[in-house]
């Protein structure tokens, strides 16, 4: 008596195994042993299976997020402020050291205007970290002109009231100002916004 019910009820469990391999990747799914018993034994339908609490019978899923609200490291929110404002702090004067030596606004060799020559000695060159040195006997002017080594790149130069005349980074001027003024931030700043390291 049993055979013929379970060959009745075959054609019913080879549907809902077809059904929970489609629903269902392999990997992810526990067949449990009942399904495979008898017809009798299977009239539960495959979308109550697991709602008992049967461990042989649940379906696997990855762990949900929390549902708590992720804050943002309140550190990381102090340097991002922080960032934002020694950008806006230094980007009128790197700004304008960028474009008098990469435009064609001065041509090699010559003087800067008086205003511009103001902002530079003002905001960077009495930074730099050897600012005396480069000065020497006075200064007499700024000028932009090719690096004496490297003949593609143009640089400031401190003219001396001798007529000397030597070349200095903005840059390093700009790192020493982010140094004195921000001393917490300013190494993961420097690292983070300029190539090269002083």
């Amino acid at each position: 008596m049993a055979a013929p019910l379970l060959f009745r009820g075959l054609p019913h469990l080879r549907l809902r195994f077809c059904y929970q391999r489609l629903q269902y990747p392999p990997s992810f799914v526990l067949i449990s042993p009942r399904l495979f018993s008898t017809a009798s034994g299977s009239a539960q339908s495959f979308e109550d299976a697991g709602s008992d609490g049967d461990p042989t019978t649940a379906v696997l899923t990855s762990k949900d997020p929390p549902k708590y609200p992720i804050w943002p490291d309140p550190d990381y929110r102090k340097w991002k402020d922080q960032e934002t404002q020694i950008l806006k702090d230094i980007e009128p004067v790197l700004f304008l050291a960028k474009e008098i030596i990469h435009s064609d606004r001065y041509m090699d060799g010559e003087r800067l205007t008086a205003e511009d020559e103001k902002i530079v000695v003002d905001k960077l060159l009495a930074y730099h970290p050897h600012c005396e040195d480069k000065i020497g006997c006075g200064l007499d002017s700024i000028m932009v002109d090719r690096h004496p080594q490297f003949k593609r790149s143009r640089c400031l130069f401190v003219v001396r009231m001798d007529g000397g005349w030597i070349d200095f980074s903005y840059q390093k001027c700009l790192r020493q100002y982010i140094r004195d003024k921000y001393p917490s931030y300013a190494e993961k700043f420097i690292k983070e916004h300029f190539k090269r390291g002083s």
